[in-house]
């Protein structure tokens, strides 16, 4: 009967551990928005490329100050291009949304996790593995996406902040003055 009152006990220890180990501080990102932190719990297990991919250009500041260049009331915000669209270096609206970073495009790790709100997806072009810096976080269900676009994360934390992003206009979402992510940083800050 010891034996397995211990051998349930290492189970449960294992198992814990584990589960410790799957919600790592590093498996989180924070954004600080000009009206507070937004706090994403990445998806490692689900697109491992994109979030290491996401974690490395957060580490490196790549992404402070970076422009919400396409806001879609009913849709989604869009950030991430830290060629065209760090509003403190490099800024130009007319090309922010068309760049990446310096780091290579990724091959597309679609899932079966479905586009809700809070939902954080990588944006690309026509061609599914050109996804490269650029991300977008959903204000509402966006079911038409699943399958289509890499899921990376979900927000767990401050999506009143990101329902307060500034819309943008016209059928492209494009946003004149546009807010920003302020800081990035990898964990739960």
């Amino acid at each position: 009967m010891k034996l397995v009152h211990i051998a349930t006990a290492f189970f449960l220890a294992v198992v814990g551990f584990g589960s410790a180990q799957a919600q790592s501080n590093d498996d989180y990102l924070t954004i600080q928005l000009k009206d507070g932190p937004v706090v994403i719990q990445l998806m490692p297990e689900v697109a491992p490329k994109h979030v290491a991919q996401i974690k490395k250009l957060a580490a490196a500041g790549e992404y402070d100050n970076v422009a919400f260049h396409r806001v879609i009331e009913g849709f989604m915000a869009q950030t991430g291009d830290v060629q065209y669209g760090d509003m403190e270096n490099g800024y130009d609206a007319q090309r922010a949304g068309t760049g990446g970073s310096n780091l290579p495009d990724l091959p597309a790790e679609f899932s079966n996790v479905p586009f809700e709100k809070g939902t954080v997806g990588m944006a690309r072009s026509q061609d599914p593995n050109s996804a490269n810096s650029q991300f977008f976080i959903m204000f509402a269900e966006g079911g038409f996406l699943n399958g289509q676009y890499t899921v990376v994360g979900k927000v767990v934390a401050g999506m009143e902040y990101v329902d307060k992003i500034k819309r943008g206009e016209g059928g492209n979402g494009e946003v004149t003055d546009p807010d920003r992510m302020i800081k990035v940083t990898v964990g739960r800050n």
